[in-house]
């Protein structure tokens, strides 16, 4: 049996958002992003005419289209919403992934036998939109690869059925930027051999790909020819993400005990961005060598930045620790998680502070986490059962 996977992509959500709560951005070139020397978050059609796209600097976006208008973005508003799809998808799907905070795959195999395919996905979607108001496309194919890149062209072409034996003939024609692992630098490297179309990739082969560009160049290749056996992984909404750190001898060092605290912010928000999260609340923990606990905790807006979390826990311990006792425990824990789109907060973050950020995590991928760290958290160091997982490829 052929599977039946659909991928459902949320209009540019963010913009659909605010349209929902102001009419009067209808039909206007919308940006959302932060700052003249912020990144672009999102945008809408009218501002996509005139060349803008995610994570272009503002001033860029500004130059392209300098009648859009800019507003800063609201993630609460936004992490509302996609609870509400999320939970209108789950109340019908048997098997649902949340991949972002605006996108959805749906393992609907065998539906056939009961309810056509697509009639069933159709009829959800009507009800997604009738319930929240927010515009989507969807795909319906025998993969995620092929039902992600159904959605892209869909937002042109209406929503898709591409079944098994119109799966090839769908992607030839497409460029090699359409399969989702194709970045900027693959897209290069492969342009300048005069590989640009599915069809060109799909015909290479498979052992000549993975000598250019490494051990995805197999599953490059499978992708261009229709192959993804990726499941479809059941949701689960992640509460919080925390470490701890007991002395072996208690202590008084302020100094130290802030190192430490330092090098716990530079974990977690690595392991934010690297499962794409941001979090609204920062928690600090400390026990006493009598072991008294207390803690303290304050709300921030969504973000995945070590400077912005590192502050705000700096602030808290000195709030927090006013007993000139020594502890024994210190801990960190950051909660009220949202999915994100992009890796750090785009409504606040500069374009070379995300450059910086994407410099370190790529280090930190691909040799470790402590490959390069801020030299006053350095002193921490995570213990086995607390070692960050890396990127999911």
């Amino acid at each position: 049996m052929d599977r039946a996977i659909v991928h459902i992509d949320m209009n540019t959500f963010f913009v659909s958002c605010e349209r929902l709560t102001n009419s009067e951005l209808n039909g206007i070139p919308l940006i959302i992003g932060g700052g003249d020397r912020g990144v672009v978050a999102s945008c809408s059609y009218e501002a996509r005419k005139f060349g803008v796209r995610s994570a272009m600097p503002i001033h860029m976006a500004m130059k392209l289209c300098p009648q859009a208008k800019i507003m800063k973005g609201d993630m609460e508003l936004y992490s509302r919403l996609s609870h509400d799809i999320t939970e209108i998808i789950q109340e019908k799907a048997p098997v649902v992934e949340k991949a972002s905070i605006d996108e959805f795959y749906l393992d609907i195999t065998g539906m056939d036998r009961f309810y056509g395919s697509y009639k069933w996905t159709d009829e959800l979607a009507q009800r997604i939109t009738k319930e929240t108001g927010l515009p989507l496309t969807f795909a319906l194919s025998v993969n995620k690869t092929v039902s992600k890149i159904g959605t892209g062209e869909g937002k042109q072409k209406q929503n898709l059925e591409i079944p098994q034996h119109l799966v090839q003939s769908f992607l030839n024609p497409l460029s090699i930027r359409k399969i989702p692992m194709v970045g900027e630098q693959t897209f290069q490297l492969l342009s300048r051999i005069g590989i640009r179309t599915i069809r060109t990739l799909s015909e290479m082969p498979a052992e000549s790909l993975q000598q250019m560009i490494g051990k995805n160049g197999t599953e490059l290749w499978k992708k261009a020819n229709g192959i993804d056996n990726t499941p479809v992984e059941p949701y689960t909404e992640r509460k919080s993400i925390s470490t701890e750190h007991t002395f072996s001898q208690d202590t008084i060092d302020v100094l130290k005990l802030n190192r430490i605290l330092q090098g716990m912010v530079e974990k977690l928000a690595y392991q934010l961005r690297a499962e794409e999260w941001l979090a609204s609340t920062v928690t600090v923990k400390i026990r006493y060598a009598n072991f008294d606990t207390e803690t303290k905790q304050s709300r921030v807006q969504y973000t995945s930045a070590d400077h912005i979390l590192n502050q705000t826990v700096t602030d808290l311990f000195e709030r927090l620790y006013q007993r000139r006792m020594r502890l024994r425990l210190i801990g960190v824990r950051f909660s009220g998680l949202v999915r994100g789109t992009y890796q750090i907060d785009l409504f606040n973050d500069t374009e070379e502070m995300l450059a910086l950020y994407q410099a370190m995590d790529r280090m930190k991928n691909r040799y470790g986490f402590d490959a390069v760290m801020r030299c006053a958290g350095a002193s921490f160091k995570p213990n086995n059962k607390d070692e960050i997982l890396k990127r999911k490829k």
